[in-house]
């Protein structure tokens, strides 16, 4: 199978094709299921998986850690030390190739990254113009690299990958969304805690609301009522049909 290769508008891509598979954006608001959905089809395809939210949570954590501010009264944010903890952070393969563990100078920070405490600040630090601008680079060579991924993350198909092969959004109220993220914490849906993670959820939609719409060419996917299979079986499918479509515009028979 040949690929047509994807350019970016920066050329980083320029002159790259990948071994086979597409190079493919997963959108969507918070835990509508991207990383699970993706790193899951990217196993049954065979792709590598890239869930770009780690990045931005780990660079949350390390500025907590470090106490750099992303936001506030007086002073505000200071971008300038926000950047340079980006050379710190790293994504670490696990066997099947997902990019799914985080390290912090040689430490896996992958539990820390995905706490509360995480939670309330990544809004503040993702929306930081300077810290985007310097993760953007590191995004879109792993999407140069050789064999196709699957990209998640917020404002993939329309900043990140504009032309990547396929994009697809991933959708879900908040409602349906939040019993999903406190199920897989633990937590029991008529608790205080599921309250708090409800409204958690609902501010974050408000703070990420520019950047929770599909791409206008995104297929959109609304997933309430799904089981996990389900919107796997839904984005493989899709993928499989874009690769179908590939195929027979570079001439070979389809799949």
């Amino acid at each position: 199978m040949r690929n047509a290769g994807l350019v970016l508008p920066d050329g980083i891509l320029d002159g790259v094709t990948t071994a086979s598979g597409l190079v493919v954006a997963l959108d969507g608001p918070a835990s509508s299921g991207k990383s699970s959905v993706g790193a899951a089809a990217a196993l049954e395809l065979g792709y590598r998986f890239c869930d770009t939210g780690l990045l931005y949570r780990a660079a949350t954590w390390l500025a907590l850690e470090r106490h750099v501010r992303a936001e506030g009264a007086g002073a505000g944010a200071d971008p300038r030390a926000l950047v340079a903890l980006v050379p710190e952070v790293e994504l670490v393969a696990d066997a099947n190739g997902r990019l799914a563990h985080v390290s912090v100078d040689g430490v896996d920070v992958t539990d820390e990254v995905h706490t509360p405490r995480v939670d309330d600040a990544v809004s503040a630090v993702s929306r930081v113009q300077e810290l985007r601008a310097a993760l953007l680079a590191r995004q879109r060579g792993l999407a140069a690299e050789p064999g196709g991924i699957i990209m998640a993350g917020r404002d993939i198909g329309k900043v990140v990958l504009p032309d990547a092969e396929l994009k697809i959004f991933l959708d879900a109220s908040v409602e349906e969304r939040a019993r999903r993220r406190a199920a897989e914490r633990g937590i029991a849906a008529d608790s205080p805690e599921a309250r708090q993670v409800l409204a958690q959820l609902r501010r974050r939609d408000d703070l990420d609301r520019n950047q929770s719409v599909p791409a206008d060419d995104a297929i959109h996917i609304v997933t309430d009522g799904n089981q996990l299979e389900d919107t796997v079986r839904a984005v493989v499918d899709e993928i499989r049909r874009a690769e179908a479509r590939r195929s027979v515009g570079a001439g070979e028979p389809a799949r």
